[in-house]
């Protein structure tokens, strides 16, 4: 059962200590509490597991419990605390109010663990834990994520390289080689091919000359050639590389490069899909670039859809942890919030929904502020999930409000000015200016909001009064001060009670844009409602992209755009609520797998670097132990 914790210490020790003094309850017992039968389950170790998908048929006529999405405010380059948060709300729901809670959040890359920015697993004393497993290889997803991406990218230059040397008969005899009584025959992936093509016929020895050579070469465009190889590491040097340069590849070089793992199409679909079926359907139909009469080229076009299937088969189980105060917690699917949509998977959430039941909770996170992941959670995750909140978290902090009322630069790495350490209410007056359209971004989805303002040390009450009363003027539903990374769920207690009371206030959702409207009039739409600009430009690459898409039929795709997470605006300079700006589209593309378009405002990173001094200076073994150090 959820337990309070006890014998916090009022000086908080880091987050890893915290963590490794827990003593966690074993998963099995966790799962069993949780409603997850023994044969759902899929222990890895004794503190993580994964759930069956097969639990939804058994739970089918249970109703939802209530759904609730944190986001924040645009935040300073550390961070408002939007897990930390999660994790504290559903520790005082579970551990301290008595409901049946879930916790659901995104599994993070290692590039920033071993980076600047660290772990994901929350703070203080609202973490999930291990720690370790959470922010390290957890149950190998990525790892699948990583192999499947990297398949796929085989794939592509190696047929680039056959076709170049091949006849078109050649081609189709390797493809279909004669057994040994001479027959042939087509795989099934081959025979999607066929479909696509317009060709009924399902014997290879029945095509026309003419049916083999369209069957059999894809001609791809090496210039139009948009998939990259991934890696979980941040690797600056892998950002732009040429390959082929070996002398068995006949001088079929290509420039390219590899971005994070977590920024893969393959994580998107990861995080939207909703059964094994619809996956095997979401990774075949992802576009690697196009032939030379301008057609898209699929990975099932390539055959490699169903072994990209085959390698993600137990990524789409949803992991199982728990909290520091023992309730339960989903960690599946990590996608970037930028390029991709920023949020934990549709399945896990299904599935926890279904176990919490109509009175209880399930609680989870979107990434960066309400202008990026939240927008994206209502038009693209709801999308596809059928899925509604019940409310929206707002995360605030008066350190990140005071710099949107014009604070000094705020750092990583280097201490806060002291503007940030003593009270200044003029400076956060102003400044609360982002949190109040932050606030009226959610209720243009029709949903309540409770302001959740995450304390810290130099907070003081006039200050969290004022954010308190502005945010009630802003049209928030409640706004509450929580302590849950000093506390626990003990800190968030109020947070929680002011939840629960919005959860049960009437809503009247809707979407922002409608499918059906042009990709101009989808991204003018986020740009004016969302990010409050003045219009939008687009480049001529942009509009090429624009008429392509709409002559493959992907106009009708939800739009995912790529734009800095540190303003409402396109330039990260621009802090508060910045009016009249014009956005600059640069270039569009697609990810019709995972089911969006994502349109790229300004230069948009995909593989991070390393500073001078990474985190993993730190990171070592206690060899006595066994125990990992140095984690943050």
């Amino acid at each position: 059962m959820p337990h309070k914790l006890k014998n916090m210490l009022a000086r908080v020790p880091s987050d890893i200590d915290i963590a490794q003094a827990a003593a966690p309850i074993p998963i099995a017992q966790i799962a069993a509490e949780a409603g997850i039968t023994p044969d759902e389950l899929e222990l890895y170790g004794k503190s993580k597991a994964k759930v069956r998908l097969d639990i939804r048929d058994r739970l089918k006529d249970v109703a939802n419990g209530k759904y609730v999405v944190v986001t924040a405010i645009t935040p300073t380059p550390l961070g408002e605390g939007k897990t930390t948060t999660t994790v504290g709300l559903s520790q005082a729901l579970g551990a301290h109010l008595g409901k049946k809670v879930f916790t659901c959040v995104r599994q993070p890359s290692q590039g920033p663990t071993f980076g600047i920015k660290g772990g994901a697993a929350g703070g203080g004393y609202s973490q999930i834990i291990p720690m370790e497993d959470f922010n390290l290889h957890l149950t190998g997803d990525i790892h699948a994520i990583t192999a499947a991406n990297n398949l796929l990218a085989a794939a592509i230059d190696t047929r680039v390289f056959h076709e170049s040397s091949q006849t078109d008969e050649a081609l189709f005899e390797r493809l279909c080689p004669p057994a040994k009584d001479g027959s042939r025959r087509f795989s099934p992936v081959m025979l999607r091919r066929l479909r696509k093509l317009g060709i009924t016929k399902t014997d290879p020895t029945q095509l026309t000359p003419q049916e083999r050579s369209r069957f059999a070469r894809l001609d791809i465009d090496p210039a139009s050639i948009t998939w990259r190889r991934v890696t979980d590491t941040n690797d600056r040097m892998l950002r732009q590389i040429t390959i082929g340069q070996g002398p068995e590849e006949k001088g079929m070089t290509r420039v390219t490069g590899y971005d994070i793992a977590v920024a893969s199409e393959i994580m998107a679909i990861l995080a939207l899909t909703t059964s094994l079926a619809d996956m095997r359907e979401r990774l075949g139909r992802m576009v690697i670039g196009t032939n030379r009469a301008g057609e898209a080229i699929t990975a099932d076009d390539l055959g490699a859809g169903g072994a990209l299937t085959v390698l993600m088969k137990d990524a789409i189980f949803p992991n199982l942890m728990q909290t520091l105060e023992g309730t339960p917690a989903f960690v599946h699917a990590g996608p970037f919030a930028n390029i991709a949509h920023g949020n934990s998977s549709i399945v896990a959430d299904q599935i926890a929904l279904k176990l919490v039941g109509p009175d209880g909770y399930v609680i989870t996170e979107s990434g960066f502020g309400a202008d990026i992941g939240m927008e994206k959670f209502f038009n693209i995750k709801c999308r596809y999930s059928g899925l509604i909140p019940n409310c929206v978290v707002l995360v605030a902090t008066i350190r990140a409000l005071k710099m949107h009322g014009g604070g000094p630069k705020v750092v990583a790495g280097q201490p806060l000015h002291h503007a940030y350490t003593e009270e200044n209410l003029p400076l956060l007056e102003k400044g609360c200016a982002n949190m109040a359209k932050m606030i009226q971004n959610a209720r243009r989805f029709g949903i309540p909001v409770v302001v959740a303002v995450n304390r810290f040390q130099y907070d003081t009450p006039a200050e969290i009064e004022l954010v308190r009363k502005l945010a009630m003027q802003a049209g928030a539903s409640d706004a509450v001060s929580s302590n849950h990374w000093a506390q626990g769920g003990l800190g968030a207690v109020d947070l929680g009670k002011a939840v629960i009371a919005a959860c049960e206030k009437p809503s009247k959702f809707s979407f922002l844009y409608p499918l059906e409207a042009t990709i101009k009039e989808k991204i003018e739409t986020i740009v004016r409602e969302m990010y409050g600009g003045a219009g939008v430009e687009y480049s001529p690459e942009a509009e090429k992209k624009i008429a392509l898409y709409n002559r493959l039929g992907f106009d009708k795709l939800p739009i995912c755009m790529a734009k800095t997470h540190l303003s409402l605006s396109h330039d990260p300079n621009l802090k508060g609520v910045p009016t009249g700006f014009i956005v600059p589209v640069r270039d569009i593309r697609a990810s019709v797998g995972a089911g969006f378009l994502y349109p790229l405002l300004g230069t948009m990173s995909t593989m991070p670097g390393l500073s001078t001094r990474p985190g993993f200076y730190e990171i070592d073994l206690d060899l006595e132990t066994g125990r990992v150090v140095g984690l943050s």
